[in-house]
């Protein structure tokens, strides 16, 4: 007798439904809450630092499009970077700084958060809005996956609602100042350099935080070899025009000054450009969408870490599963506990800048690792292929901007990079379970 087929992820993923998934992704707490931040450093210029994030995640989206062709299967980073470089230890500490990029994105969305609700109501602190934030999450997540997306659902189809309000409504502002005029507190000259720009994106790039992520559902999305470079790069091209007309609006309608000091950007944006819109009817719209990008993180970490957990990665307690609601809730309070942590450790900026430095370091890695399959490994001829100039001038634009990282972000990422590796020594995983990371 024949032994059973082991089941298999079913391929039911089409193209409109991968893109708009990466979509999803990519839209989220970024622009409603950096959108001041970068502004304040950018001036009137500010689109170009979106311009700027767009082509770093460009180069590294068709990168990623390539391995996901070649290889569609889950795994994401962790796996490439084992498939290319054959070190355990580098695909562990990837794999866990993705997961670190999502914890260090959660606590930006919760410090944005805590900005929004104060701007509703002023006699409430930021800060312990955003711990409430964090703990309201938790809960979701806590009881149960079908809570989890069905909140997820919700909160999409607002978000995007919100930016294609802030769209319409600013439109007719469009042209009235000057959009290569960088002027700024920091910058009283005006003038746009290349060192400028960079540091403007490392800030903004964490807007599009997201499209890696396409690549872990690469089992289940039909004719991967196709479908994934389209859709990615698709998602790509839809939420970077998206982002790039928002910045220029926003600009257009409030003086970069204005748009920094503010906690709840384009909340004022509205309040200016439709005044007869209630201001506290588009906060709620930018704390569903803020909340979303948490919310998915969350879920995400937590399942990573449930899933590592059983495979001998992490320490194995973090597998169990709560009796009453199935939902693993030693490794919920984890990522609520690395969650808080991060909340109190910095501003928005500082976190969203720590988020980008992990994410453009793996995106160096995922870049030089195509190099090194493309000329390691024979092409397939039915996978979607780029030209090695493509992954070489990715990983360049990750390191130049990687280059202007400011020491407060530097340091958060250095420090969670040093626990990940601290955590490779403890645990001692085995090379087999290493190359199963997903």
């Amino acid at each position: 007798m024949s032994e059973a087929t082991p089941p298999t992820l079913k391929r039911n993923i089409g193209l409109v439904a991968l893109t708009l998934f990466g979509i999803g992704d990519i839209l989220g707490a970024g622009v409603y809450g950096l959108i001041g931040k970068a502004a304040n450093e950018m001036g009137n210029a500010v689109w170009l630092a979106f311009l700027m994030s767009m082509i770093a995640a460009g180069l590294t989206g068709l990168s990623y499009a390539s391995l996901g062709s070649r290889f569609p299967r889950a795994g994401g980073a962790a796996y490439v970077t084992f498939r290319a470089y054959r070190l355990p230890f580098l695909s562990y500490v990837v794999g866990l700084a993705v997961l670190a990029s999502g914890l260090t994105s959660m606590a930006t969305a919760a410090r944005v958060f805590g900005g929004y609700l104060n701007g509703m109501f002023p006699a409430l602190p930021p800060l312990a809005i955003a711990v409430g934030f964090s703990l309201l999450i938790a809960g979701i997540v806590f009881r149960g996956i079908r809570e989890s997306l069905m909140a997820n659902g919700v909160c999409t189809l607002i978000e995007v609602s919100g930016l294609f309000l802030v769209i319409v409504v600013g439109l007719p502002y469009i042209g009235d100042v000057n959009y290569l005029d960088a002027t700024t507190a920091a910058n009283l000259s005006g003038d746009i350099t290349v060192a400028l720009v960079l540091t403007g994106a490392v800030l903004t790039f964490y807007s599009f935080v997201g499209f890696e992520d396409m690549l872990n559902v690469a089992e289940e999305v039909k004719e991967p070899h196709k479908t994934l470079p389209r859709a990615l790069l698709m998602a790509l091209v839809i939420a970077s025009i998206i982002y790039m007309t928002i910045a220029v609006v926003a600009v257009s309608v409030l003086s970069p000054a204005v748009l920094g000091a503010s906690g709840q950007p384009l909340v004022d944006v509205v309040a200016k450009a439709a005044p007869w819109f209630p201001s506290s009817a588009f906060s709620l719209i930018a704390l569903f969408a803020v909340a979303n990008t948490a919310l998915l993180n969350f879920l995400m970490g937590s399942r990573l870490l449930y899933g590592m957990a059983n495979q001998g990665l992490v320490p194995s307690a973090l597998a169990r599963i709560h009796a009453g609601r199935q939902t693993p809730h030693v490794a919920i309070v984890a990522v609520w506990a690395i969650f808080f942590v991060l909340i109190l450790s910095g501003d928005i900026s500082s976190l969203a800048r720590s988020t980008s430095v992990l994410l453009l370091c793996c995106f160096v890695l995922v870049n030089i690792a195509l190099v090194v399959l493309k000329i390691r490994e024979k092409s397939a001829g039915n996978h979607f292929d780029v030209p090695v100039i493509v992954p070489i001038l990715g990983a360049l634009v990750c390191l130049a901007m990687l280059s202007q990282a400011k020491a407060p972000e530097a340091i958060t990422a250095t420090a969670i990079l040093a626990g990940i590796v601290g955590l490779y020594f403890v645990v001692r995983p085995s090379r087999e379970a290493i190359e199963k990371i997903e």
